[in-house]
């Protein structure tokens, strides 16, 4: 994390918490006759969890002054961990008002100051709200076990959680306490409102605009039995701005407001030119395919994101690590390296299962690189196994430990292992990089 991101993370996190407590600070100034501290309390959570929803719309990744000002982990996770937490809020609210007075009209309250709205109508969107929040969270959590696509998914996601926003703005206005303020309305039908704006200009306009700056492929050429790298070129001759380690969405082959767009890291350099160039794995539906695909198809680039990035770090060397594909962005970030004449010294570790998974080997050579294999050939030479504590201490002096900067991408554990022993090593987290696309 560096200094800019160290700066705006405060920032970005009192700017969070401000807008999600802003209804209830204004609901406590609005004030009423008193109740029993369980159901103002129960009116708090529900009021919570609708404010916490509604900024996640934010927190999907797609704004780059929030997923680059403190990070793409950060923002993801912290998404996932406040999800959870609006859903935790609404299903303990409805249970503390305990018993509710029934019966119809009440001409002495109509402002439901006194007693809880019984009217089925106003209770049945909270109560449809309740039903569906529980089924968006675990879908998202449990998405990877059941094997859908993620374009499948990713379109009933987003309609889910605008369905929840409208049936908690529905039940808020009409079977709340507060929300029938009128000052309340209008806090409600604004957050709502530009929560629902903000997903139509990730999917909407912001693939409208792209629509005029076109790219198409140049070249895919296969590095491995199962990568690929692609490289796309600009139509307009306007390429993108980007720091070398970051990654973008790309979208081949298909209409600019399709979902079939994918994230990868960029394995090229900015100093190279206009062209950029990804490293691609076949794993899932769209990347099965990518050796298919024909040199000019067009295609549609949303980025840069990401702070894989070692811009602004000025540490006396550079130690990159390596699971599998994740070699893309750190192999971009040498390669910036070279081209803008950064003298400093740089020592990788690069992990695979096989010898003709490593990719790019004449240009890692040139570096002090060290490849592990979990299934070496019988003449292999080279590390064996995973990439351990022991190997990165073989590799690795306490010096460099202490003051070099790390740049570590792939399989979620190895990240975890390498991160964990550097940090028990006396390296400061703020010089350990990581990226992550892998989140339960």
């Amino acid at each position: 994390m560096d200094q800019s991101t160290r700066v705006k993370a405060p920032l970005l996190l009192l700017a969070y918490l401000a807008v999600v407590v802003l209804p209830l600070i204004i609901s406590w100034s609005v004030g009423g006759p008193p109740r029993p501290f369980q159901q103002e309390l129960a009116s708090g959570l529900g009021m919570l969890a609708f404010s916490i929803i509604l900024v996640e719309f934010v927190l999907s990744g797609r704004f780059k002054r929030v997923s680059n000002g403190i990070g793409m982990d950060v923002t993801m996770r912290f998404h996932q961990v406040m999800a959870r937490a609006a859903l935790i809020f609404a299903l303990v609210h409805p249970f503390l008002y305990g018993a509710t007075p029934s019966g119809g009209a009440r001409p002495w309250d109509p402002t439901r100051q006194l007693t809880l709205t019984t009217d089925i109508l106003y209770l049945s969107s909270g109560i449809a709200a309740f039903v569906l929040l529980p089924s968006v969270v675990l879908f998202a959590v449990f998405r990877k076990q059941l094997d859908w696509k993620y374009e499948s998914w990713r379109l009933l996601h987003g309609l889910g959680v605008i369905l929840v926003a409208l049936l908690l703005l529905h039940h808020t206005l009409y079977a709340g306490r507060y929300g029938s303020q009128p000052i309340m309305t209008w806090v409600w039908l604004v957050m709502t409102g530009l929560a629902i704006a903000s997903l139509f200009y990730v999917y909407l306009l912001m693939p409208f605009l792209k629509k005029a700056n076109a790219w198409r492929v140049s070249s895919v050429v296969q590095l491995s039995p199962r990568q690929w790298e692609l490289t796309i070129a600009p139509d307009d001759g306007a390429g993108l701005a980007y720091s070398a380690g970051q990654f973008a969405w790309i979208n081949v082959g298909h209409s600019p407001f399709s979902l079939h767009e994918n994230p990868f890291s960029i394995s090229s350099a900015p100093a190279s030119g206009d062209k950029v160039s990804f490293i691609i794995k076949e794993l899932g539906d769209f990347t099965q395919t990518i050796g298919q695909i024909k040199p000019g198809t067009v295609v549609y680039l949303d980025g840069a994101y990401g702070s894989l990035s070692i811009d602004g770090h000025t540490e006396p060397g550079v130690a990159m690590i390596a699971g599998g594909v994740g070699i893309a962005p750190l192999l971009g970030i040498l390669r910036q390296m070279r081209l803008s004449g950064d003298p400093r010294p740089v020592k990788i570790i690069y992990g695979n299962r096989s010898v003709d998974q490593i990719v790019h080997r004449d240009e890692l050579d040139a570096e002090d690189a060290h490849y592990v294999l979990s299934e070496p050939p019988e003449n292999w030479e080279g590390a064996k196994g995973l990439i351990t504590p022991a190997l990165l201490d073989d590799v690795f002096s306490e010096t460099e430990i202490k003051e070099w900067v790390f740049v570590i991408c792939g399989p979620a554990k190895m990240m975890d292992v390498v991160e964990d022993h550097l940090i028990s090593r006396g390296a400061p987290s703020r010089r350990i990089l990581t990226e992550r696309f892998d989140y339960d």
